[in-house]
C-alpha cells in the first residue's frame, strides 16, 4: 500500500503537537550561535561543552547548533544529498521582513535573495546562509 492511500484512509488525530526543536549541525559553532543571537536577538538557553553545542530559542522554538565533529566539513548540496534543505522562520509583518533583510545587509550576511512574493503573493520571504552555510528562509504568510 503506498503513502499516500495510507494518509487517506488515516483518520485519527496526529499523534505530534509541532516541533520541540531543531538541530542543526554547523562548523562555525560560535559564529552561527551569533548569527542567530546578535543578528536575529534569540536567546541563549544553555550550552553543552562536551559535545560541543549550543542551544537557542525565539521563545517559540529551540534549535540546537552541534558542531561537527570532523573536518574539513563537507558542505551539504541541496541538489544531491538527502537531508535539510533549509529551515524557514516565519515574522510577523512584511515591514519585518524587509527590516531583517536591510540589518542582514547591514552584517554582510550572504542573500541568497531579497524579499520577493511567494508564487503570486501575498506571502514574501527570502533567503541567506548563516555563517556555517546553512540555508535560513524568513518568510511572511501575507495578511
Amino acid at each position: 500500500m503506498s503513502f499516500n492511500v495510507l494518509l487517506m484512509e488515516n483518520k485519527t488525530a496526529p499523534v505530534t503537537k509541532g516541533i520541540h526543536h531543531i538541530g542543526l549541525t554547523v562548523s562555525k559553532l560560535e559564529e552561527s550561535a551569533a548569527f542567530f543571537t546578535s543578528v536575529l536577538g534569540w536567546k541563549e538557553v544553555r550550552r553543552d561543552e562536551a559535545y560541543p553545542a549550543i542551544f537557542i530559542s525565539d521563545g517559540r522554538v529551540m534549535v540546537t547548533l552541534w558542531k561537527n565533529k570532523e573536518e574539513p566539513a563537507i558542505p551539504f548540496d541541496r541538489y544531491r544529498n538527502i537531508g535539510l534543505h533549509h529551515v524557514a522562520f516565519e515574522l510577523e509583518s512584511e515591514a519585518e521582513l524587509k527590516q531583517l533583510y536591510d540589518k542582514l545587509l547591514a552584517h554582510q550576511v550572504e542573500i541568497e535573495f531579497a524579499p520577493d512574493f511567494v508564487r503570486e503573493g501575498p506571502a514574501k520571504h527570502m533567503i541567506c546562509y548563516e555563517p556555517s552555510g546553512l540555508r535560513v528562509e524568513f518568510i511572511w504568510p501575507g495578511a
